[in-house]
């Protein structure tokens, strides 16, 4: 159990190490929004655009990956929303056992899912070097990649969180506040 708990120690770190540089992207979007904002209005007051497509494209990407590269952090610290009628009141082995059918079940699936079926169109996107159809606008198929490596960054956070409730299962208890094992 110990190589598992470690296995999960890893990618509990990776994820962490990714959620923290995804953090910092929120106030680039924020900075690149703001600039949208303010280079139209003062490019129409001059009368010359100081914004365009790439950045506003730009924003829309940055929040992309916010989204997606958040998902396993959210997931690492439970963050994800769930309806716990029952589950908040069960005790933690049963809430372990729920935990790991969940994501057996309806997690790693998912992600799979959302995986193959996204391959093809994102292999074709590189295939092509798509870009935007709009003028000044940035490439697609870097950001479509971002979908494939989500995904899989969430399908291991879910392997780590099996260990961590397997290790709860077999009666092992967190070594500290910080869910370690």
């Amino acid at each position: 159990m110990e190589k598992l708990l470690k296995i999960s120690r890893i990618i509990d770190a990776l994820n962490e190490i990714i959620g923290k540089i995804t953090s910092w992207l929120v106030l680039v979007l924020v900075v690149v929004g703001g600039w949208n904002v303010v280079g139209r209005y003062l490019g129409r007051l001059i009368g010359t655009n100081l914004s365009s497509n790439a950045y506003i494209e730009a924003q829309w990407y940055i929040f992309d990956l916010i989204f997606f590269f958040a998902a396993a952090y959210a997931l690492k610290y439970n963050e994800h929303v769930r309806v716990d009628v029952f589950y908040s009141k069960w005790n933690p082995r049963r809430q372990a056992l729920i935990e790991i059918l969940g994501t057996l079940l309806f997690l790693i699936p998912f992600c799979g899912l959302v995986i193959f079926y996204s391959w093809e169109t994102i292999v074709n996107s590189w295939s092509i070097l798509e870009n935007s159809p709009d003028p000044d606008g940035l490439p697609r198929y870097p950001i479509k990649t971002t979908i494939i490596i989500s995904f899989a960054l969430l399908i291991l956070q879910g392997i780590s969180q099996i260990i961590k409730n397997v290790a709860i299962l077999k009666g092992l208890q967190p070594q500290e506040e910080s869910g370690d094992y």
